[in-house]
């Protein structure tokens, strides 16, 4: 039992390490850098090794819905992973993702928890409101150095990051507070060519459950959720492959839109040097 234990943890390290280092030197993993994760537990087990190697401030976190029939064989259908402070963009941003990897555009709302939340988790809308104070039209842009990443299945997914990359923050939803959110239109272009079209009324208990969710999780996993953060609260029109050099744009009705371009990953500086 030791020894095993003792590999599960070596097995889980390797990856963190070889996710973390790829991220930052901006290059592709071929494979998958060791044993895939069998649990939600070992999933989120790499993800928090990962978050200490990489030592970047988070800024925010994504919210990934998990289709059936692998919701109920893993317990859950939804998933998480962080945003980096240095990953937040404006509209009209370039925005790196791996060549080689896996690169992907999706049109989300952006739902801002306030400074100070110190619980209990809302079980309503209303309740959710409540602790909010800012909505942002959206995009995510997701990407991995592993090009299987989303076919691998979510526990893949978990292990790195949630296959974020970026969040691109477009313009304020005036008068959020209240505008059914699960009403209005979302179009995805890539170069002018429309992807998908839906309403956020597709997702599950749409963003404000997307909310309930992430803090919920964030608190089982001795996360700090005191300090306010964006949550990217999932794909509204599907998670739409793009390639570097492509632009994206969501569009939100009579809303708004925001757009950004997919450019190269570069390496970066280690936090942690010097």
């Amino acid at each position: 039992m030791q020894n095993h234990t003792n590999d599960q943890a070596a097995n889980a390290q390797a990856i963190a390490s070889a996710f973390v280092s790829a991220r930052r030197e901006g290059r592709a993993l071929a494979t998958y850098p060791g044993i895939a994760p069998a649990t939600t537990a070992q999933a989120y087990a790499i993800q928090d090794l990962a978050l200490r190697l990489d030592g970047r401030a988070v800024a925010g976190w994504k919210v990934g819905k998990v289709n059936p029939p692998t919701d109920a064989q893993i317990g859950t259908n939804r998933l998480a992973g962080p945003i980096f402070t240095d990953a937040v963009y404006a509209d009209g941003a370039e925005t790196p993702v791996f060549a080689q990897g896996f690169a992907a555009g999706e049109s989300e709302l952006m739902l801002h928890v306030a400074p100070g939340f110190s619980g209990p988790i809302p079980t309503t809308d209303a309740q959710t409101i409540a602790v909010l104070d800012d909505i942002r039209l959206g995009i995510e842009v997701a990407s991995s150095p592993y090009p299987g990443i989303n076919r691998d299945g979510p526990l893949v997914t978990m292990s790195d990051f949630g296959n974020n990359a970026a969040l691109v923050l477009g313009p304020p939803l005036a008068g959020w507070q209240s505008i059914d959110l699960c009403a209005i239109p979302v179009t995805t272009l890539i170069d002018g060519a429309i992807v998908g079209e839906a309403t956020a009324a597709t997702m599950l208990d749409g963003p404000y459950g997307a909310v309930r969710f992430i803090l919920a999780h964030l608190a089982a996993r001795g996360i700090d959720i005191s300090g306010g953060f964006w949550v990217s609260t999932g794909a509204i029109t599907g998670v739409h492959d793009a390639a570097i050099g492509q632009t994206i744009t969501a569009r939100f009705g009579v809303h708004g839109e925001l757009s950004c371009l997919l450019t190269k990953a570069q390496p970066k500086a280690d936090p942690g040097a010097g």
